[in-house]
């Protein structure tokens, strides 16, 4: 197996909040950090969304409605 697929798998085993911490650095890796830091607030804000999805609280919406949402908005 190469390097890739290892980490990928190993990557997986972690727990959803490991896996979280590991994309967000992940993403801050791919350009400057300072383009991605995010204040305390924002953080909070995020943590507080997570939260409600989790609980079931957070009214979803379908990908497709928001994709197409955003087609007739722009275009």
């Amino acid at each position: 197996m190469n390097t890739v697929q290892e980490l990928h798998s190993e990557a997986m085993a972690l727990s959803a909040s490991e896996r979280t911490s590991l994309a967000h650095d992940l993403i801050l890796s791919l350009d400057t950090p300072a383009h991605f830091e995010l204040g305390p607030e924002q953080e909070r804000e995020i943590q507080r969304r997570v939260q409600m999805v989790r609980e079931g609280k957070a009214p979803g919406r379908p990908a497709e409605n928001v994709f197409a949402d955003i087609k007739a908005k722009y275009k």
